[in-house]
């Protein structure tokens, strides 16, 4: 080795890649294919991509794909825990419906091919894999009960009970909004700015998840 060149991760050789690219680092090249596994997740699904179309968009030897993931699932599972992580990131304070919404549309807001979105489409695409689907079913149930928590739902309150489902009406409301922008191509929803859906997706959560207004102080 000539002294002072970098170390280039190269097991196999990532040379072999197509176009020539050389990822330099390990991470680099982890980060490319988390990247390039994500799109080809959200918008082809499990089933319909191949490592090889993986390996393909980020440039590196397919093989390095078993070097850093194990396996297809194990990439589709790297990336759905990085989607997890992205939307379940600790909010200064206590929960409350207001500021779950702001979540939402922080992620809903960008335009459909960007990174919060398409983490957003993966949650709703089913693997067969049954450590991702655990995931999957985790994720949703821990951010309704949030959800619902920030309504005022409590465990083993009967009289708040309702709220739960009531929770999960407003994730999917959110969710189809993900599915659609992502996948239709519907005018004026997927050009849509946060501004313009912070009113309408304002007034879901509002009409399902805030007290009604006490009609007798």
């Amino acid at each position: 080795m000539t002294p002072g060149m970098p170390t280039i991760d190269t097991a196999p050789s990532e040379s072999d890649a197509p176009g020539g690219v050389r990822h330099r680092d390990a991470g680099n090249t982890r980060q490319c294919l988390l990247q390039a596994a994500r799109r080809r997740f959200a918008h082809d699904g499990y089933a319909a991509t191949t490592v090889r179309d993986i390996a393909t968009d980020a440039g590196v030897n397919v093989a390095l794909i078993n070097r850093y993931f194990t396996s297809k699932e194990g990439l589709f599972e790297a990336c759905l825990t990085r989607a997890v992580e992205e939307l379940d990131r600790p909010v200064p304070e206590s929960d409350t419906v207001e500021l779950m919404l702001q979540t939402m549309l922080r992620h809903l807001a960008e335009l459909p091919g960007g990174e919060h979105p398409l983490g957003l489409l993966l949650l709703l695409r089913s693997s067969g894999d049954e450590s991702a689907e655990r995931i999957r079913r985790n994720t949703f149930r821990h951010f309704a009960e949030r959800l619902a928590a920030a309504a005022g739902w409590r465990p083993d309150d009967a009289e708040t009970e309702h709220l739960m489902l009531r929770a999960q009406i407003a994730l999917s409301v959110a969710f189809g909004i993900v599915l659609l922008r992502t996948t239709s191509g519907l005018e004026a929803l997927s050009s849509a700015s946060a501004g313009d859906l912070a009113g309408p997706l304002g007034d879901v959560f509002a009409a399902l998840l805030e007290p009604a207004p006490d009609a007798h102080p």
